[in-house]
């Protein structure tokens, strides 16, 4: 150690306010996140159909074999 004192710390009136990082975007908007989880319901209902379908073609392929 070189034996000096670190710096003090700054007082609350030296420390700049804080900016949001979400200033002038709507990416906390409710109406974002109610179309990603509408999104989000079509894609499963759609992926859940085409596993439906191919596991019915597997039944409908092993009984006429």
């Amino acid at each position: 150690m070189s034996g000096q004192n670190p710096a003090p710390a700054p007082t609350p009136e030296q420390v700049p306010p804080r900016r949001s990082l979400v200033v002038g975007t709507t990416n906390g908007t409710e109406k974002r996140k109610e179309r990603g989880v509408v999104l989000r319901v079509l894609v499963y209902v759609v992926v859940a159909h085409a596993l439906a379908f191919f596991i019915w073609l597997l039944f409908l392929v092993g009984n006429r074999g």
